[in-house]
């Protein structure tokens, strides 16, 4: 996927907007399967879950991959660099706590996409949930742990 390779690259043109709806996309460093392990993937649901309820964002559906995260949410406060940096920083140190190692969690930078308004936001949250679907990890959304979504 080149969009994840140079994070400066996706630095240029991009910005943020208090109120909008943004599709989020990160993924491990050399897509690592870190949150194969529920528990650790539980970790990362905790540092989105605390952004929502501290009012940063308001989420709207969200699924952790093995080896990347896809959120949907409307950004209520900061910007999605300062999120990000929020959210990858609290991860790596409670993830690497944890599972009793060191070094980079994620790669640099991360894919967004702002949706308007009128964008089917159901569609893809469905989108977002049926990914371990789609990935073999699981036959129905229920199978699979680590999502949610404000309309289930």
């Amino acid at each position: 996927m080149p969009y994840f390779s140079n994070g400066s690259q996706l630095l240029k043109g991009r910005s943020s907007e208090q109120g909008r709806i943004y599709l989020l996309t990160t993924v491990t460093e050399q897509r690592r399967p870190i949150f194969s392990d529920f528990h650790i993937g539980r970790l990362m649901v905790s540092q989105m879950r605390q952004a929502h309820d501290q009012g940063i964002v308001d989420s709207i559906a969200w699924v952790v991959m093995p080896d990347h995260c896809h959120w949907l949410f409307e950004l209520r406060q900061k910007t999605l660099g300062e999120l990000m940096c929020r959210i990858k920083s609290r991860s790596s140190v409670t993830v690497n706590n944890a599972s009793q190692s060191s070094g980079r969690l994620w790669q640099k930078g991360y894919h967004d996409r702002a949706l308007r308004r009128e964008d089917d936001l159901k569609a893809t949250a469905r989108y977002i949930v049926q990914t371990p679907i789609r990935a073999g990890l699981a036959a129905r959304i229920g199978d699979y742990p680590l999502w949610d979504a404000c309309w289930m």
